[in-house]
């Protein structure tokens, strides 16, 4: 165990630190985690573009030169020079169809970002738990490594005493090495999971430990029985995309509307010093283009948006009962586990009296040690399966059941 240790102080980053408490690091996560800053950049980028819609249209200025190089009449140079501005309007409902269009599309996008926030938060709690849990895994190695060393030191002292068979003493070492195996592979998936923690909260050196309990805290999440299929953000989202879809078939059939163009300006004639006034209208002739299957498509995705909108309403459904099922299921794993803990437990306790007693064999306590371990560990994966319950269901129910607001 010292030479794992040293392993892990060498090897540990300089200014690295203990995760903090999960509520505490989900704070902190919302604003430096790198996935969570790309969906609000999303988010920004849409209502930019969105507010860019209500821009008009700019202006076009002419400048036109006539009669160059034109025969002169009577001395007299026959160039004219005209300079006219031009304004484009959108008519009808094209421009507020237009803009609609970009709303609802900005909208599907914080719709968007909502579900990705909160599916973060459940992401973030399942890694903080699967760190713990590793941690706890191994501190059951690290206690049953140290159990195995005393053994086998007992073992020791009674073969060179005469009193035990060497059979004795190769069955300590034997699980003594076993131990020291167990050890190496707890302490390598839990500095796994402290990398994989540290990655997902954007921070650039990992933690060294969770020193704030969170599994024991999660055990006594309750789901709310007031939940409504309304509230399930994937259905939320999936509706946004179809208010988006419907704008769109808007926008694209008001595109084919020609726009009209104000032409003002002014004409300066080279012969003279006098100016005349231009005035013009302009309009495109949808001869050609009308649009139509640019509608047509348009009308296609908001059909494919109102199917995905049933079956994620379908989805949402599902996804609440069996996240419900396996939330009461993991509670009666859970309260099974640690009843077979305290039993075996118990068990190990009356073993060790009987083995220090000289009535019960090493083997017999190895079994009995080793069934204890396994029950502490079962315990161990059914908190961890609880979470993993909640997340889904957080997720379903579109609400953080773990205490922070997404």
């Amino acid at each position: 165990m010292a030479i794992v240790a040293a392993l892990g102080a060498a090897c540990a980053p300089a200014h690295a630190e203990d995760a903090p408490a999960f509520d505490a690091l989900l704070r902190q996560a919302q604003a430096n985690a790198p996935r969570l800053l790309e969906s609000a950049a999303n988010v920004r980028a849409a209502s930019a573009q969105a507010r860019q819609a209500h821009a008009w249209l700019n202006p076009t200025l002419n400048v036109t030169a006539e009669d160059i190089g034109a025969p002169s009449n009577d001395g007299r140079n026959q160039r004219q020079d005209t300079y006219s501005l031009t304004q484009v309007f959108e008519i009808g409902a094209k421009r507020s169809a237009r803009i609609a269009a970009e709303e609802r599309g900005a909208a599907a996008v914080g719709a968007r970002e909502r579900v990705a926030r909160l599916a973060y938060a459940g992401e973030l709690a399942v890694a903080y738990a699967t760190t713990e849990a590793m941690q706890l895994r191994r501190e059951v190695a690290e206690a049953e490594l140290q159990r195995a060393r005393d053994d086998l030191r007992a073992a020791q002292a009674l073969v060179t005493a005469g009193r035990e068979a060497q059979l004795r003493l190769a069955l300590a070492q034997a699980n003594t090495s076993a131990a020291e195996a167990s050890l190496e592979a707890a302490a390598a998936a839990a500095t796994d999971a402290l990398e994989r923690l540290s990655v997902l909260a954007g921070v650039a050196e990992p933690y060294t430990r969770i020193s704030q309990p969170f599994l024991n805290k999660a055990a006594l999440i309750q789901p709310d029985a007031q939940w409504q299929a309304a509230d399930a953000p994937l259905l939320a989202s999936a509706s946004a995309d179809l208010e988006a879809a419907s704008a769109q078939v808007r926008a694209e059939q008001n595109r084919w509307l020609p726009d009209i163009g104000v032409t003002v300006g002014m004409r300066k004639y080279a012969w003279s010093s006098d100016k005349s006034a231009t005035v013009g209208v302009s309009a495109s002739i949808p001869l050609f283009d009308r649009n139509k299957h640019g509608a047509d498509a348009a009308r296609e995705r908001a059909a494919g948006a109102a199917q995905r909108v049933q079956a994620a309403r379908l989805e949402t459904a599902a996804t609440h009962r069996s996240a419900l099922a396996q939330v009461a299921a993991a509670r009666r794993q859970l309260q099974a586990a640690e009843q077979g803990e305290t039993a075996a437990a118990e068990a190990y306790r009356l073993a060790r009296i009987g083995y220090e007693a000289g009535k019960t064999s090493l083997l017999e306590l190895l079994a009995v040690r080793r069934a204890a371990n396994d029950a502490r560990l079962q315990t161990i994966d059914a908190q961890l399966a609880r979470v993993r319950a909640l997340a889904t269901l957080s997720m379903a129910e579109g609400r953080n059941l773990f205490g922070v607001s997404p």
